[in-house]
């Protein structure tokens, strides 16, 4: 759940949108990255893909991917891991490098959970257009037309009115919503000095709609593209207030179950990570801590998801591959004409530096860095994740992308 765009532009101009009708989207950055201690790259296993993930087979990955994360360590995480899937391969090819825990050395595992943050946007985005689909849902509805009793749709005076923001421009980050978690005093709780004292605060989603609300908006509905963790904060509302459920139930039954995610959860404000989990490490107030255990409420839908990297395969290779939207939807999701290529509409498109352009998502929350991303048709998958919350260096996160992507392909 960043505070920044996954994209290097976080604003950009757009072309006038159309009214709402009727009138009726890296979780928590902490900063710069601590000077971490230097790891040696560790030993790599790969395991059959999905069930043998825990049989111990081993596979030695390119060394392309292994120096990709081997520079990432070098950079100053802890620790890094990669999994990459094909379809009709039977194989998964995982590789990790430095350690997933600085006391006892422990590497990262393949089975390992973590905090995925704004990867969590991807699945609330699934749920919205399966909602359209259905009819149940229209991408030119106002936020304001869905909302549970009781929340706030609009600001005082001239702060931010969701009555004039619209589905499409949530699900796009279009909004103009200023982002909750760049509120000053909310951000030092979060990530700043008082995030020892307040790591285990709970939030509402409607507390944290009306931090967001309270400040005036940073542009137009409509007018330009500008990240926003609101947004999809937004949305999962918007789930609760059409289906009569929470969005994680929604996502469970939705998503979860048709693609065998045995290993997601949404744990609200359970600080605590499933077993097996290594450490996660971040930076606040100056100094690095250990950012394990918080209470994820702090994120909601905008990015409180617990995965593994062997789930988020499987629920990118199902959602690109078609078997979670109708077309129709799946076109709608990777449409960035109305960001000028910045954002779809719960995906981003990553060009790489061979031509080969591949779709997915990045996350970021206290003590935790992941990204995936796959070809269109959801064949080829790549996920990799950091124990730490801030890439140093952006470029050699898309350079592990470009190792599996861009090399040639071995038998």
């Amino acid at each position: 759940m960043p505070k920044r765009s996954p994209r290097p532009a976080a604003t950009a101009a757009l072309p006038s949108a159309p009214p709402v009708a009727g009138r009726r989207r890296a979780l928590l950055r902490s900063g710069a990255l601590a000077a971490l201690t230097v790891l040696a790259l560790t030993a790599c296993t790969g395991t059959p893909h999905p069930a043998a993930l825990a049989s111990g087979a081993s596979t030695r990955p390119p060394a392309t991917t292994r120096h990709a994360l081997h520079r990432l360590v070098d950079d100053g995480a802890p620790g890094a891991a990669s999994l990459t899937t094909r379809a009709g391969s039977p194989a998964a090819r995982y590789a990790t490098a430095g350690v997933a825990d600085l006391r006892s050395g422990r590497t990262m595992g393949p089975r390992d959970h973590f905090r995925a943050g704004s990867l969590t946007k991807t699945l609330v985005a699934t749920v919205v257009l399966q909602l359209v689909a259905e009819g149940r849902l229209s991408l030119h509805d106002s936020a304001a037309a869905h909302l549970p009793p009781g929340v706030p749709a609009r600001g005082d005076g001239d702060r931010s009115d969701l009555r004039r923001v619209t589905i499409r421009q949530l699900l796009d980050h279009t909004s103009g919503l200023f982002n909750y978690t760049r509120d000053p005093r909310l951000s030092q709780q979060l990530f700043g000095k008082g995030f020892g004292a307040h790591r285990y605060d709970s939030h509402t989603p409607a507390e944290l709609l009306r931090i967001a609300l309270g400040h005036p908006p940073v542009a137009a509905p409509g007018t330009h593209y500008a990240y926003s963790n609101t947004n999809y904060l937004v949305l999962g509302l918007v789930i609760q207030a059409v289906t009569k459920n929470p969005y994680a139930t929604e996502i469970r039954r939705r998503i979860l179950v048709p693609a065998r995610l045995d290993h997601t959860s949404f744990p609200g404000t359970d600080p605590v990570l499933p077993e097996p989990h290594g450490r996660a490490y971040s930076q606040a107030g100056g100094r690095r801590v250990d950012a394990t255990t918080l209470d994820p409420s702090r994120a909601g839908s905008a990015g409180e998801m617990v995965t593994t990297l062997g789930d988020l395969n499987r629920f990118f290779s199902a959602l690109l591959g078609g078997r979670l939207l109708a077309p129709r939807q799946l076109t709608q999701i990777r449409n960035e004409k109305s960001t000028g290529g910045a954002y779809g509409l719960g995906l981003y498109a990553t060009r790489l530096p061979c031509g080969i352009t591949v779709w997915g998502h990045n996350g970021d929350i206290n003590g935790s860095y992941v990204r995936t991303a796959g070809t269109a048709d959801g064949h080829r998958i790549v996920s990799y994740r950091l124990n730490t919350d801030t890439l140093a260096d952006p470029a050699h996160g898309t350079a592990v992308l470009t190792a599996e992507f861009c090399a040639p392909r071995r038998p």
